[in-house]
């Protein structure tokens, strides 16, 4: 790539820039400003690249260890795999959609929904789930006044207003509970669903903005829940390979294993202080450009140093999740009983995950990867409550507990009985704060950590703490962050 132009129009040496953190926020930022022609160092503080997406290794199987399909609303990630040379690899889920475990019993999830808001509360499948009176109570929201929206709002307090409890404990509560591994009356509800109270003001209802979401983002009439997701054969650990390579391949410098510690404002420029991981070396960078790629308590607490106003202003961290993974000989799941997985409503008696996924049944490729009668199940545990929720169930926490958890909670929502005899081999994977924990008021909270960041020369921050939770999120808010600095730059 040519150098950068200067200030005064000349050409020189190219601006340095240097990114903090090598997840998938901290690798888009750094493929745009590579692309925009600076000189570009990635830190890592670990020895692996790509945050929340990541690879293990489970009886044979290369399986995804963290996040393993995106949302498809937008083309962000899509066309990033496009670029990416991976585009005729994205494939859709199966269609048969999944379930939700209610109290007394499993549902299948109704579709044209959002964060399991649904569209319309008499079609079938939403009125079975809620029962006629369920049903009465959320068609209230077509004749109810839209107030002016509040500076901030849960989800809870918007679904419970507009649709009523039934809705919230056996639809949104489960759903949001999978996403984002929080209860809804803990979440921004302009966070987590960006743009739906200003649909619901403009068209009326709470109904017709899930509607007119879905058809924004291309949703099919009559999608199962569940199937507004891609995903990419071989799994979307392989994104991260392919962004990784493409950096190398444009000179960018990928250096892991070190930690950004201090971070230091120069007469023309930034410092950063690093020091291995090991503890057995330090030094530093200097550079015109820095992103902060981090966690967001991480991040603040890095930038505080340079932005003193940003002291006091750390997020709350998300909860640690835990993913435990399952091979299973059980030629019994080839029917797939509970179609691509279940979401669980946390009244659910016995059970302790908060989702199952029941992966070789939703793609396609991993089915035949693993072979006739093997299966792969993921279920997660680790869900953000308010206290008279967390009371109910008691947390699995050593590995063994959770092995034992996961194999009692599959038998239960799989309606299959599987034991320790069925397991081929089994994995767990925690990861701590990795899902943006989006409290009420944390979208006002992120603009002003942004603002008072971006009074800083050269300076910006990326991640799912600011963006929000998924890839479709992330990738392109840390692409739009970049492409501003380095314009500003150049």
């Amino acid at each position: 790539m040519g150098a950068a132009p200067r200030a005064d129009g000349s050409q020189g040496a190219p601006p340095r820039a240097v990114v903090v953190g090598g997840g998938i926020s901290g690798l888009c930022a750094a493929l745009e400003l590579r692309r925009a022609g600076l000189d570009v160092t990635v830190l890592e503080a670990s020895d692996r690249w790509g945050g929340c997406l990541g690879v293990h290794e489970v009886a044979g199987l290369a399986l995804d260890s963290g996040a393993e399909s995106f949302a498809t609303r937008t083309d962000a990630v899509r066309g990033l795999l496009e670029e990416l040379g991976l585009g005729g690899d994205v494939v859709a889920p199966h269609p048969s959609g999944a379930w939700v475990q209610l109290p007394g019993g499993a549902e299948e999830l109704p579709k044209a929904g959002v964060l399991g808001i649904p569209s319309n509360p008499w079609d079938p499948e939403v009125r079975s789930v809620l029962g006629l009176w369920g049903a009465v109570r959320a068609s209230f929201d077509l004749f109810l006044p839209v107030p002016a929206p509040r500076a901030e709002a849960s989800v809870a307090d918007v679904v419970r207003a507009r649709m009523g409890r039934r809705v919230l404990g056996r639809l949104v509560t489960p759903v949001v509970g999978g996403i984002h591994s929080a209860d809804p009356a803990l979440l921004d509800i302009d966070m987590v669903a960006p743009g739906l109270r200003a649909l619901m003001t403009e068209h009326g209802s709470l109904g017709r903005a899930v509607a007119a979401q879905r058809a924004r983002s291309g949703a099919a009439r009559g999608a199962k829940a569940g199937s507004a997701v891609g995903g990419l054969r071989g799994g979307m650990n392989r994104l991260v390979t392919a962004l990784v390579a493409r950096l190398a391949d444009d000179g960018a410098a990928l250096v892991s294993g070190q930690r950004a510690e201090r971070l230091d404002r120069l007469e023309r420029g930034w410092r950063i202080g690093t020091e291995a991981s090991d503890g057995s070396a330090s030094g530093s960078l200097e550079a015109e450009l820095v992103v902060v790629a981090l966690g967001g308590p991480a991040a603040v607490e890095l930038l505080s140093d340079a932005v003193p106003e940003l002291a006091g202003r750390e997020p709350v961290p998300g909860p640690e999740v835990k993913l435990v993974t399952l091979v299973l000989d059980k030629p019994e799941l080839d029917a797939r009983p509970r179609g691509t997985g279940v979401l669980v409503a946390p009244q659910a008696p016995g059970i302790r995950a908060k989702a199952l996924t029941h992966a070789t049944a939703k793609w396609g490729w991993l089915a035949d990867e693993a072979g006739p009668g093997t299966h792969v199940l993921r279920l997660s545990y680790g869900r953000a409550q308010d206290s008279a929720t967390a009371a109910l169930v008691r947390e699995p926490e050593t590995d063994d507990e959770l092995f034992r958890a996961a194999l009692a909670d599959a038998s239960a929502l799989l309606t299959v009985p599987i034991g320790p005899d069925d397991v081929l081999g089994w994995d767990v994977v925690r990861w701590e704060g990795a899902l943006p924990f989006a409290t009420v008021g944390h979208r006002e909270r992120v603009a002003e950590i942004r603002r008072l960041v971006a009074l800083q020369p050269g300076l910006a921050v990326v991640g799912g703490w600011a963006a929000g939770n998924g890839l479709e999120s992330v990738v392109p808010d840390a692409r739009a962050q970049a492409r501003e600095l380095s314009a500003r730059m150049t």
